[in-house]
């Protein structure tokens, strides 16, 4: 069976309910992660936040000259 909101464009990861809710279901902004293009990756928002934040770190290394 599939999931009515499986055919949204827009998911976003819910902190408050501890899961990926389909554009339109979604709660507040300050207790939610998205838009993400699929449930999948609003399943996996962590992996990409980590990601995301090495990227930035490995920036500012470099900006301040550390991998020198």
């Amino acid at each position: 069976m599939t999931d009515p909101g499986e055919a949204s464009t827009s998911w976003y990861w819910c902190f408050r309910h501890g899961r990926a809710e389909p554009e339109g279901e979604q709660c507040a902004a300050v207790d939610r992660l998205g838009p993400y293009p699929s449930r999948e990756r609003a399943l996996h928002w962590r992996e990409q936040v980590d990601q995301r934040n090495e990227a930035w770190r490995e920036q500012d290394r470099r900006w301040e000259g550390e991998d020198e």
